[in-house]
C-alpha cells in the first residue's frame, strides 16, 4: 500500500526540523565553546601581562633601592673621608705648633745648649763608632762645639768607648730648621737624625693613637694600634 503524498511531506519536514535542531544545538555548543577557550585565552594573556608589568616595577624598584644605598654609601664615604682630612688637619696643625714651641726653646741659649748637649750623646750611643761627624746649623755652630766635650764625657760613661767627634763646618743643616743636629760615620753610611724635627716626628707617630684618643675619644672599631 502506498504512503499518502502528504504523509511522506511530514515525514520529511519531521527530519527537515530534527536536523535544523541538531545544527542549532551544535551551534550553540561549539559558541559556548569558543567563548570559553576565548575567556581562558585572554585571561591567560591578561595575567601574562600582569605578571610583566609586576616584575618590571619590581625591577624598577629594585634599582632604585639599589641606587639608593649607592648614593647612601658614597655620602657615609665622603663624609668619612672629611672627618679624617679634618682630624689629620687638626693633628697637623698641633705638630706645627709643637713645631713652633721648639723654635722658641732654642731662643733660651743655656736650655736649648744642654739640649743639643743631649741630643749628640744620644746619637752616639746609637752609633757607637770611634769616629763621628756632627752637622748643625751655620748659627748653632758654636753652641755645638762648647757642649761636645760634655757630650762625649757622658757616652763614655755611659758606654765606655772611646770617640772622635768631628764639627762639620763647611755644610750646615738648613738655616729654616728649628734646631738640632745630624751625626754620621763612616763617610755618611751610617746616619743619625737628631734635629729637633725628626726628634719631634719620633715622638708624634709615637704618641699619635694617644693623641687621636684625647682628641676624639676611643674608636670601637679600632683593632690595631699604631
Amino acid at each position: 500500500m502506498a504512503i499518502p503524498d502528504a504523509e511522506v511531506e511530514r515525514q520529511i519536514q519531521q527530519m527537515i526540523q530534527f536536523i535544523d535542531h541538531e545544527a542549532d544545538e551544535k551551534e550553540v555548543e561549539i559558541l559556548q565553546k569558543a567563548d570559553e577557550e576565548f575567556n581562558i585565552e585572554k585571561g591567560r594573556l591578561v595575567e601574562q601581562e600582569k605578571q610583566k608589568i609586576r616584575a618590571f616595577y619590581e625591577k624598577k624598584e629594585k634599582n632604585a633601592e639599589l641606587q639608593k644605598k649607592i648614593q647612601l654609601s658614597n655620602l657615609q664615604n665622603q663624609a668619612r673621608l672629611k672627618l679624617l682630612k679634618q682630624r689629620e688637619d687638626h693633628l697637623d696643625q698641633v705638630a706645627s705648633k709643637s713645631t713652633e714651641h721648639l723654635r722658641a726653646l732654642t731662643s733660651d741659649i743655656g736650655q736649648y745648649q744642654n739640649m743639643l748637649m743631649g741630643l749628640i750623646a744620644q746619637g752616639l750611643c746609637q752609633l757607637l763608632e770611634p769616629n763621628v761627624t756632627v752637622k748643625c746649623r751655620q748659627k748653632d755652630l758654636k753652641l755645638v762645639k762648647d757642649v761636645l766635650g760634655e757630650a762625649e764625657k757622658q757616652y763614655k760613661s755611659l758606654v765606655n768607648l772611646e770617640v772622635t767627634i768631628r764639627v762639620d763646618e763647611k755644610d750646615f743643616l738648613p738655616a729654616d730648621i728649628a734646631g738640632g743636629v745630624v751625626l754620621s760615620a763612616r763617610d755618611g753610611k751610617l746616619l743619625v737624625a737628631n734635629t729637633l724635627e725628626a726628634r719631634l716626628d719620633q715622638i708624634i707617630k709615637q704618641k699619635i693613637p694617644e693623641v687621636r684618643s684625647m682628641l676624639y675619644g676611643n674608636n670601637p672599631n679600632r683593632r690595631f694600634f699604631d
